[in-house]
């Protein structure tokens, strides 16, 4: 028998690093995101990043307010209900038809029309109709899978014992 002790030590923190092709990945993206910065910086600093704050502190001081009271009455209303899962079904189309208005608001507000016409050759005043005809088939979509889950769940259950 040995009197030694042996001692483990507990082994230190380590790094979540990920795969090596997620490390080149990451790098891969912050490469680009770094040549992004410096091309779109070089002609008007002051105007990105002008836009950049206005752009964050209009969403943390009236949009995240904003979506945050809707997506609580969503909540207390579907919990009235007694569905809160159904909730799900309003917020997907919802998320996807801001992100969508976010993205393309200019041209759908017409505040573009003269230069995306001298771009393209086309007129902007579609934008607003697709944008709402995309709205209207993406709550369509969501309805539809509503739908079929509620069938699902009751076909499943089996027939109501009377």
């Amino acid at each position: 028998m040995s009197d030694r002790k042996t001692t483990h030590r507990a082994p230190g923190p380590r790094l979540p690093l990920g795969s090596p092709l997620q490390l080149a990945l990451l790098l891969c993206s912050f490469a680009l995101s770094a040549y992004v910065g410096i091309r779109l910086l070089a002609d008007d600093w002051l105007g990105v990043a002008l836009w950049i704050v206005g752009a964050a502190l209009l969403h943390d001081l009236v949009l995240l307010p904003l979506y945050s009271a809707a997506d609580r009455a969503l909540l207390a209303t579907a919990g009235a209900v007694g569905e809160r899962a159904l909730a799900g079904y309003v917020r997907v189309p919802a998320a996807f038809s801001l992100l969508l208005l976010l993205v393309w608001f200019p041209t759908i507000s017409g505040r573009t029309e003269d230069a995306y016409r001298a771009a393209s050759g086309l007129s902007s005043d579609r934008f607003l109709t697709n944008w709402l005809l995309v709205t209207a088939a993406l709550f369509g979509a969501s309805a539809l899978l509503l739908a079929v889950s509620v069938l699902r769940s009751r076909s499943s259950t089996g027939p109501d014992a009377h």
